[in-house]
């Protein structure tokens, strides 16, 4: 039989791309040109904007200059709206959600920052804010905000709020660094945080005037607290100096500084991020205009649940959202695992998480979907049949029984959330799903998807409102803005982007370049203007839990390990934990295997389960050692009897690993994937989840 001529079948292919790509929908739109680069200066790609932005930023709301203005107005507009919620421990269990108007909200924070005054808060102190999510983390800030004074927040670790299964440290380290380096002293302290305050390796606490805790003090605290000359208030005490030496207001300018916000980031000390009245607005402005182009549009009976931690850009910016619009905002009772009573009890309309809190929905409707199907199959349905009725159980078990069956809104950022768990939540929530991508210096927002768009799955969406983007050449990865496709360093520019970080003017000049802030983070630009987050420049990845890794840094320290001649680390934006090929130290290894009755070659006691976990065993003993935090920890080894060389290019003549060579290496052997697959497995078989 003859053969049909495939050209006519290509054409038809290549006419029909070309049909869709003449109606493929934009999402962001060019405003200028990129360049190539020339005299030692990298090129860049074109510049892009929102399509709200097309013929320039839309201005703002005249009555809404600073932080204290949104809250100000909401004040006027909805002083009988229910503002902050909380749920009161009665009788051995958590009570209905109690709540505070806007009306009653704005006196607390008068008395507050009265009181602050009245303490020799001056505008400009910094002022530092340690605990969880609560109405008193908000009053406290609003009275920043109405005495131009500076919110400082504090914290542990992003990882230790965040429904993960490592450890993370505790101690003063962060908190006490934040302390000196901001020169603050005042602290509005959660009760269960004020050991930490008085440990005395917080050293920096000394330098504190006055400790207010967001209930009341022990005895014992007070005595320590008075023994290093740091005046102890209960929060009631507190506003009862307020009411008793009332202050005029002292509202801020909108370039007057709003917060520092330090960032955890890799190794090393925090950066304090400074961030200006007008970012805050720009980025609440932004989200207006943004969030009115839909048809389902927010009105003041929407209800967020607050449970990330306010110390972190995401919340903080979502919540001042809330108040603008005069919605409310109701706390966790401050256990993530028991978070579904709260869900249950709230009902809320908007949900924001880190992947991993979707990831742990997902694994648990995952369990839940095949016990329910298998049940219907038991009952002799057949596989169809059995198919359907699961998929509307689980599906009615996720909106009703799982997150309060008012969602309307879910989003997710601080790190890429996968296909597969996007289009999970697209499905079964009956909840708009969108990710965004941002980073505490773009005020939370530097791109944001649209809802109910599936061709944007995978992707962090087009550029914010209030901001423009490009992509820059890297070139010692390869990556290439003018390219095909268009890869590089993502670069932001805009209202949106901070003024600098605290005290520390050279890092300052090396990221914010000719009024563009450079990310870190490497994108690809698609064809619909909306970007793909690929990679991070200088290795840095950003777990699922939203905390970055400094790969070079732990091979360092790893490397120190007696077993160990050279290890790969390797994280995954999308996943929570560190794997890693590791080269076993040959003499050491033999050593190992005739103390413990193993014969063989060196390559075929690299194939031994015994000392692959020998392996890990050693890793976690040096990562406990150098006191590294829960999540950089390696959870998983491939042993490599071959030393990484530069005649398979694997790392450069200077013994610098390739890393996309090296993953790609493995990868096609079947090997990394497969044992990141199958270790994700093993760690989540068997677990039971809260939602």
């Amino acid at each position: 039989m003859q053969s049909k001529d495939p050209k006519p079948y290509i054409l038809r292919s290549l006419l029909l791309q070309v049909l869709r790509a003449s109606r493929m929908k934009m999402f962001s739109v060019k405003v200028e040109e990129g360049r190539e680069g020339r005299d030692g200066n990298p090129s860049v790609g074109p510049v892009y904007r929102n399509l709200l932005a097309k013929n320039g930023f839309p201005p703002t709301d005249a009555d809404m200059c600073t932080a204290w203005d949104v809250f100000r107005v909401s004040h006027e507009k909805y002083p009988g709206n229910r503002m902050l919620g909380w749920r009161e421990f009665n009788d051995g269990k958590f009570g209905p959600y109690i709540w505070k108007t806007y009306k009653e909200v704005y006196e607390e924070v008068m008395h507050i920052g009265s009181a602050l005054r009245a303490s020799g808060a001056e505008p400009g102190s910094r002022i530092g804010i340690y605990g969880s999510n609560c109405p008193q983390w908000i009053v406290a800030m609003e009275a920043c905000n109405a005495h131009s004074l500076i919110c400082v927040p504090l914290y542990d670790t992003l990882g230790k709020q965040l429904l993960l299964d490592f450890p993370a440290p505790t101690g003063p380290g962060a908190v006490n660094f934040i302390i000196g380096h901001a020169e603050i002293d005042f602290v509005f302290v959660q009760d269960k945080k004020v050991k930490e305050l008085l440990d005395p390796e917080c050293t920096h606490a000394k330098r504190l005037k006055m400790i207010v805790c967001f209930t009341s003090l022990t005895v014992e605290e007070k005595k320590k607290a008075a023994s290093i000359e740091v005046k102890p208030y209960s929060w009631n005490e507190f506003l009862h100096m307020g009411k008793d030496y009332p202050s005029e207001l002292s509202p801020p300018q909108p370039l007057n500084i709003c917060t520092i916000m330090y960032t955890s980031g890799t190794s090393g000390d925090p950066k304090g991020v400074i961030l200006t009245h007008e970012n805050i607005v720009t980025c609440i402005g932004g989200l207006d205009l943004f969030m009115d182009q839909f048809e389902d549009k927010m009105t003041v009976d929407d209800v967020y649940i607050s449970f990330l931690p306010l110390a972190h850009i995401l919340d903080r910016m979502i919540e001042e959202y809330f108040f603008h619009k005069g919605a409310s905002v109701g706390y966790y009772h401050g256990d993530l695992n028991a978070l579904k009573d709260d869900l249950m009890e709230l009902k809320p309309t908007f949900l924001a998480g880190v992947p991993r809190v979707f990831e742990r929905i997902h694994e648990g409707m995952e369990v839940f979907y095949s016990h329910c199907k298998l049940a219907w199959l038991n009952l002799g349905f057949k596989q169809k049949n059995a198919s359907w009725l699961a998929d509307l159980l689980a599906f009615r078990k996720v909106v009703k029984s799982r997150l309060g069956g008012r969602i309307r809104l879910i989003v997710s950022g601080g790190a890429p959330l996968s296909s597969e768990v996007e289009e999970f939540l697209r499905v079964t929530s009956c909840a708009f799903v969108l990710q965004g991508y941002g980073l505490t210096e773009t005020c939370g927002l530097t791109t944001v998807g649209f809802p109910d768009e599936m061709s944007l799955l995978g992707t962090v969406g087009s550029a914010f409102v209030s901001s423009e983007l490009r992509l820059e050449e890297v070139p010692e990865m390869g990556y290439d803005p003018l390219g095909d496709p268009p890869r590089g360093e993502i670069c932001v520019r805009g209202k949106t982007a901070f003024a600098g970080y605290y005290k520390n003017p050279e890092l300052t000049r090396e990221t914010l370049i000719d009024g563009w802030f450079h990310t870190g983070d490497i994108g690809e630009m698609l064809p619909n203007g909306v970007v793909k987050i690929i990679d991070r420049k200088k290795n840095l990845v950003k777990l699922s839990q939203g905390e970055y890794v400094a790969l070079e840094y732990l091979e360092k320290v790893y490397c120190i390990t007696p077993i160990v001649e050279d290890i790969w680390v390797y994280g995954d934006s999308f996943k929570s934990m560190l794997v890693a090929v590791v080269v076993p130290h040959e003499e050491n290894t033999l050593r190992w295997a005739h103390q413990n009755g193993h014969r063989g070659s060196f390559s075929e006691l690299c194939s031994l389960n015994q000392l692959q976990d020998y392996v890990r065993l050693e890793l976690k003993s040096t990562a406990e050692r150098n006191k590294l935090r829960g999540f950089e920890h390696i959870k998983g080894v491939i042993l490599e009897p071959q030393q990484f060389d530069a005649g398979k290019d694997l790392v450069t003549p200077t013994l610098k690993k390739k890393r996309g060579i090296l993953f790609k290496c493995y990868k096609s052997l079947h090997v990394v994937q497969g044992e990141i697959d199958e270790l994700y497995k093993k760690l989540s078989g068997g677990r039971t989840t809260s939602y």
